[in-house]
């Protein structure tokens, strides 16, 4: 049988965190991936120094502005065919060569160029959590009726893919997702009414852009993989689990109904959750060093304090609500991030402003892609003005 050649890779924000962890991980294995598509919202310049460093043929830029400066400044090399306007990132996923497109774009855009190239029957590396809690119901019915994989991306959510492979559903009994606590995790809690955007940008562990950094400070990013792994897995809210891991060694537990537990460690790198997924079934020499347990070591774990972080409450009581409710919290957390990198809002209204949005919208089920976008401008809406 021939040699198939590299596999082909569509990445959906290629100049964020998750973008340039991929690339490191395309930069090591140049023999076995190959970047067909790069998309980015309004970093032109960085997008065509990745374009000129991988050879990449096509590029979109969502951002209107972005996208005329790219035409006319010569900055992208003649090799590459420039996208741009509502559509670009539909189009770049939906790339007749592509094999695999990874989503690391932040937000809600990532759904539809995620279904369009589903629909075009690619698989999917799903490093957006919105992805799934905003439209979870309409992405696995999509992947299970054109029988493409969505192979999830995140630490945690790859932790527990690569521990229950080979064992049936029902051989499950929980699923265990870690979390670091954030940077405040230790704080008094009445210190937390003074917090800055400047304080909450600060991990102690991972590299992460703004909005994600917060939302781990919060755990509001726990809350949405909590919500991710209910639609990957199909566990019931009351079968999964969140604790306090400061080390983010282990990234997940698996719990079978035998009492064991499988976990999966790393050093807190996304380097080796997205090389599993771009290279999955197959595995290769990895790009950062891995643990030496010759050296000590202190893992810790302890159960989260709703008190200090209301946001994961707030996650679990969408979880198990259901219908827009998941939507709701996504948008409005999204929105209340945003307000308070802003400096508009201070820290502790994030969650003042979730639970308002939560508590003030009607519980539906969107029937299509178009209600459930309504409910997600709504919930912004709602959370811009409260």
């Amino acid at each position: 049988m021939s040699d198939p050649g590299p596999r082909k890779i569509v990445l959906l924000g290629a100049t964020g965190s998750i973008g340039g962890s991929t690339l490191r991980v395309l930069r090591a294995h140049p023999d076995k991936l190959q970047l067909v598509g790069v998309a980015a919202n309004g970093n032109d310049r960085a997008l065509a120094e990745i374009c000129r460093e991988f050879k990449v043929p096509h590029a979109a830029l969502s951002d209107e502005a972005a996208y005329r400066r790219a035409q006319t400044d010569g900055q992208f090399p003649a090799g590459t065919q420039i996208h741009g306007g509502p559509d670009a990132l539909s189009a770049i996923a939906t790339l007749e060569e592509a094999e695999i497109v990874l989503v690391a774009v932040v937000g809600a855009c990532g759904l539809k160029p995620a279904l369009a190239a589903i629909e075009s029957g690619k698989d999917i590396a799903l490093a957006n959590k919105e992805l799934l809690v905003l439209g979870g119901a309409f992405v696995i019915e999509a992947a299970q009726r054109k029988g493409v994989r969505l192979l999830p991306t995140d630490s945690e959510h790859n932790a527990i893919f690569q521990c229950i492979e080979g064992y049936p559903g029902r051989q499950l009994d929980k699923l265990i997702l870690t979390a670091s606590g954030g940077q405040f995790r230790d704080a008094p809690v009445e210190a937390l009414a003074s917090v800055t955007p400047k304080d909450a940008t600060q991990h102690p562990n991972w590299s992460m852009g703004p909005k994600i950094t917060v939302d781990s400070a919060t755990m509001a990013n726990k809350g949405l993989e909590l919500i991710e792994a209910f639609w990957l897995f199909g566990l019931e809210p009351e079968r999964l689990e969140v604790v306090i891991h400061p080390q983010s060694i282990v990234h997940s537990f698996v719990q079978f109904i035998d009492g064991s537990i499988l976990a999966q460690l790393s050093p807190p790198s996304m380097t080796f959750a997205i090389q599993h997924c771009l290279l999955y079934p197959e595995r290769a020499k990895g790009v950062d060093a891995t643990l030496d347990f010759t050296q000590a070591m202190q893992l810790d774990f302890k159960a989260p304090d709703f008190s200090r972080y209301p946001c994961l409450e707030l996650a679990y009581d969408a979880l198990r609500t259901g219908g827009s409710a998941m939507a709701v919290f996504n948008a409005a957390n999204e929105i209340a991030v945003g307000r308070f990198l802003a400096k508009e809002v201070a820290y502790l209204d994030i969650p003042k402003i979730i639970g308002h949005c939560l508590n003030t919208m009607s519980k539906t089920q969107p029937t299509d892609i178009a209600a459930l976008l309504q409910i997600d401008q709504e919930a912004r809406s709602l959370a811009l003005n409260y």
